[in-house]
């Protein structure tokens, strides 16, 4: 029994855990959120910026692609954020402005519908 007991003394006294440097533990958390912060949040962040800066600048007879994957013509801009595309001679839509993709240059339009 008596070497049962010393045993027992013997394993715990044996794992005792060295202590580690908590600074690297910090250190490689701030180079994770930075990877993480250069590899995600930033150039999202960009490409919303470019978004909002393609949005303020449409004008009335742009022509423009939109994500639902129409083309047309700007008829109509409003102060709520909508915008009245014309798809054909007699074809108007109203479409959200956050919804623009992109904007053809003038002529576009009549590119396509000569092909």
């Amino acid at each position: 029994m008596d070497n049962f007991i010393s045993h027992i003394y013997a394993v715990e006294n044996s794992t005792t855990i060295p202590s580690s440097n908590s600074y690297s533990l910090i250190f490689m958390l701030l180079v994770f959120l930075s990877i993480f912060y250069f590899m995600i949040f930033r150039p999202q962040r960009k490409k919303i910026q470019e978004h909002d800066r393609l949005i303020k600048s449409l004008s009335y007879g742009d022509e423009v692609f939109t994500s639902s994957g129409f083309v047309g013509k700007i008829v109509k801009i409003t102060k709520t954020g909508y915008i009245v595309l014309e798809l054909n001679n007699n074809v108007e839509v109203f479409v959200k402005s956050d919804f623009i993709v992109s904007i053809f240059p003038k002529g576009t339009l009549k590119n396509m519908k000569s092909m």
